[in-house]
């Protein structure tokens, strides 16, 4: 057994990390299938509003961050929806309103300018506690289990939307559960992998998937190992390397899809000579 393991924080951290690994890339292959890529790093922003909240109220950050990202989400799909706002104009919304309340938040809270939020923004080994493994795995089993009950209607929307509206989906009801869930998948991962970095773990996954196989199943099955692969090695390899984990997962997430471009790239250079 690895020593690193007798450390119950350790423990905790990759606890963490394996749910953070399976619950992000299955949000976010749902959101690259949108063209919404983006969307995850929009809602990190306006988590740290629901951060800096927490602050200054004096609750728990982690349970304010998802109801303000919720809130946030919900409100930006609906913006879009109405056709008077791109999705790259709300998503910038999100951007541009979720650091300025967030600083604004910041400097209202006791403590102002003292209040570390490098924990939130990059990840942290030390900072999970026991309250937010129980967080994390009731909000990564709530998460997971609706993907299950609704994941083929969900993917009918996301394909094609006018399609699904003729169909007699609720695409509305639809895309605005897509916009909770991935709030709910950026506050469970931000302790792991922090805010700004979030976004990353919910698309380069998918991404390097996509290199290897084409079947959505296939895709969402290959971007969960790899995205448990990429958690659970960032955080190890982030104990030993003394950094935040959050930026060694993302690095380990960029080189799994370099290598499965490279993978991809010689198949596609092998196949015609074979049959040839």
């Amino acid at each position: 057994m690895p020593a690193f393991l007798q450390f119950a924080f350790m423990q905790r951290a990759l606890l963490a990390a394996l749910l953070v690994g399976l619950a992000a890339p299955s949000v976010g292959v749902f959101l690259v299938q949108k063209r919404m890529a983006l969307m995850g790093d929009g809602i990190g922003h306006i988590a740290l509003t629901g951060v800096a909240l927490g602050f200054l109220l004096g609750t728990a950050p982690v349970l304010t961050a998802v109801v303000v990202a919720s809130l946030g989400a919900v409100a930006i799909e609906l913006v879009r929806q109405q056709g008077r706002t791109s999705g790259d104009v709300a998503l910038a919304l999100m951007f541009y309103g979720g650091i300025a309340g967030g600083v604004l938040l910041i400097g209202l809270s006791p403590g102002g300018t003292n209040v570390n939020l490098l924990s939130y923004l990059f990840g942290s080994l030390t900072a999970v506690s026991t309250a937010d493994v129980y967080v994390i795995t009731g909000l990564s089993a709530c998460l997971l289990l609706t993907l299950l009950a609704v994941g083929r209607e969900m993917f009918a929307v996301c394909h094609d939307e006018e399609h699904a509206r003729v169909s007699g989906l609720p695409v509305r009801t639809l895309n605005v559960l897509l916009a909770v869930l991935a709030a709910v998948t950026v506050t469970v991962a931000m302790r792991v992998v922090g805010l700004l970095l979030v976004s990353a773990l919910m698309v380069v996954p998918v991404a390097a998937a996509q290199q290897l196989v084409r079947g959505f199943r296939s895709t969402v099955l290959l971007a969960l190992g790899i995205g448990v692969v990429a958690s659970v090695g960032g955080v190890s390899g982030s104990y030993y390397a003394d950094t935040a984990p959050g930026a060694l997962i993302v690095v380990v997430a960029l080189a799994v899809f370099a290598l499965a471009t490279l993978a991809a790239t010689g198949l596609r250079r092998v196949r015609p000579r074979i049959r040839a």
